[in-house]
């Protein structure tokens, strides 16, 4: 696609990255469980010791996409790059722009020297299933997600 840039974000983009992750809780149907601030964001990303990375698409001047990863480690694999959340607007969808935001994560894994990709995908998304298979990722049914809430 023409006169689309894919570059890592800035404090600057907080506000539209934001505003996408509300947009994805909204298709998942989870909005109510979005606790994270814009101020959180802001100070775990763009602090003294960042939290997380992220790389935003543009087009013309305005993010349509983001994909946020933080580096996370393996005793069976070492070093992954965990890609926690990609996402492209729903005006911009099916137009290589996902495309590009993952092709820039795979270049940043190799860059840090990254064993692998890592990431989770709801068993309904098919479109997000579709796209990562179409990148010969494979899913795997048999790992279970735990989690403890500690903050509401």
């Amino acid at each position: 696609m023409q006169n689309i840039t894919i570059r890592r974000g800035n404090e600057n983009d907080i506000d539209s990255i934001f505003d996408l992750i509300i947009e994805l809780a909204e298709y998942e149907h989870g909005r109510h469980f979005v606790t994270n601030t814009k101020e959180k964001m802001f100070e775990d990303g763009f602090g003294e010791n960042p939290l997380y990375y992220v790389y935003v698409a543009e087009y013309e001047n305005k993010i349509v996409g983001f994909a946020l990863y933080y580096i996370r480690y393996s005793t069976w694999k070492g070093k992954r790059l965990y890609l926690e959340d990609i996402l492209v607007t729903e005006k911009q969808r099916k137009k290589g722009i996902g495309q590009l935001l993952f092709e820039a994560l795979i270049e940043e894994a190799k860059k840090i020297n990254c064993s692998g990709l890592n990431w989770q995908v709801l068993d309904w998304n098919l479109p997000a299933i579709s796209f990562y298979e179409k990148n010969k990722a494979t899913i795997d049914s048999q790992w279970l997600n735990g989690a403890i809430e500690l903050m509401s």
